[in-house]
């Protein structure tokens, strides 16, 4: 329902327009939220004190939610300083699906559009179109794109990630363990996947900044290969396997996958990396894979998935790839599977990770909005909203299960058994 403004003084030229507006796109908001206009008038929603606040300063706000109720210009004009948002953010993230599930008719629709046309005239705040900086619409799943994520700055990513700087999800063997913590446990636990032994070979496309085949170097005693293309995370990575004196046991370069020569390596690993390949070049990922093992060698693929098979953007994908991952496509675990087994893989394990992934984007979130200040700083206001909204919608998609996680621990077939124990347990001992 909606209330009364709180200023008891008169309605303001253009405000009944703008109140009816607001109850027809707010009035059966299932939860409590308050709204502030660009002239300081406030209305409610909602029973008891309001979850969050939307500051709305211009009405051209208005405008965009009458005609498409697209939860993507909201967010583009949270980025923009156009919105403010206090209160409980993760409650404000929930008007997504209430936007989205919104009706209109065409008459109320052209009805509330002409209303708002005529409230420029109603305030002489005026705020002036504004390209909204974005991801060019093609990048071929290449290293532009990988710039785009990876290369904001390293600094911001250290202000929020662990101290390895691991940038994917954490293993929690509770859900209060601190994430520096969930990812030794991580980095660990795939290790003792692949049963890695010394002297080894291990490749891992997709090495961000080097966590893993550091990890494994200096753990395991593998000689490890990592590629990646971002110029960031190459430069850090060369300069923790300095640091560590690593120099004899890890390697890094900036190369693509899809110019992996036939290196055989005992093992290979990618995690977090295949959902920037692109549905339709799966292929071409999972035949470097294919190409870069021995028969008879380990692969371990740890990445996220949809619900739902093929890719179909809606404006949680149109978000992310529009502001955050360029190119970036999902698809259904048991497609990743047709498509390893299809290129010559024996999958022999599958464990999922969603929850943990929740925890991890939960504790980022938060690491992210204690050092608000250093980030803006270092990336800007726009930047630092972004990945705000992005990560606690992340966190959101998780704990709903419209998203998911899965290590695949697979085999390059050959004849015989794999060298792997018949059970589970060494893992755990």
């Amino acid at each position: 329902m909606l209330a009364q403004p709180t200023q008891p003084s008169g309605i303001q030229p253009g405000m009944e327009t703008v109140k009816r507006i607001l109850h027809r796109l707010l009035g059966s908001y299932p939860g409590s939220l308050e709204v502030v206009l660009w002239n300081g008038r406030t209305f409610r929603f909602g029973d008891g004190q309001p979850a969050f606040t939307l500051t709305f300063r211009h009405p051209r706000v208005l405008r965009d939610l009458v005609w498409s109720r697209d939860p993507v210009k909201l967010a583009e004009a949270y980025f923009g300083g156009h919105v403010e948002v206090s209160g409980d953010f993760d409650a404000a993230l929930g008007l997504r699906q209430h936007l989205e599930s919104l009706r209109l008719s065409f008459t109320d629709k052209v009805s509330l559009l002409l209303h708002t046309l005529s409230l420029d005239s109603a305030t002489t705040y005026f705020l002036p179109d504004q390209e909204i900086p974005q991801a060019p619409a093609e990048h071929q799943n290449g290293r532009e794109s990988i710039a785009f994520h990876y290369d904001v700055s390293n600094a911001f990513y250290k202000l929020w990630l662990d101290e390895r700087m691991v940038y994917s999800c954490g293993y929690f063997e509770t859900p209060e363990q601190d994430i520096n913590q969930a990812q030794r446990n991580k980095l660990d636990h795939i290790c003792r996947k692949l049963r890695l032994k010394p002297n080894e070979t291990l490749l891992d496309i997709g090495c961000g900044w080097g966590a893993l085949v550091c990890w494994a170097a200096a753990v395991y005693g593998v000689k490890a290969h990592g590629i990646t293309l971002s110029q960031n995370q190459y430069d850090y990575a060369q300069e923790q396997i300095r640091l560590q004196g690593l120099q004899d046991r890890v390697t890094v370069e900036l190369r693509d996958y899809r110019t992996l020569p036939a290196a055989q390596y005992d093992k290979v690993v990618s995690v977090g990396m295949f959902e920037h390949v692109g549905l339709k070049n799966l292929p071409l990922y999972f035949d470097a894979a294919f190409r870069s093992v021995k028969p008879g060698g380990l692969f371990l693929n740890h990445g996220i998935s949809t619900d739902k098979p093929g890719w179909n953007p809606d404006s949680s994908s149109r978000f992310i790839n529009r502001h955050v991952f360029p190119d970036g496509e999902l698809d259904t675990v048991s497609s990743v599977m047709c498509r390893m087994e299809a290129h010559g893989f024996e999958i022999f394990d599958v464990e999922g990770l969603r929850p943990h992934y929740a925890l991890t984007l939960r504790q980022w979130v938060k690491r992210l909005e204690a050092h608000a200040a250093e980030a803006i700083q270092l990336v800007g206001e726009r930047t630092y909203r972004i990945w705000r909204l992005y990560m606690t919608g992340c966190a959101k998609q998780f704990e709903q299960g419209k998203t998911g996680i899965y290590q695949i621990l697979a085999v390059r077939r050959r004849d015989g058994f794999p060298a792997l124990p018949l059970t589970r347990r060494d893992l755990y001992n």
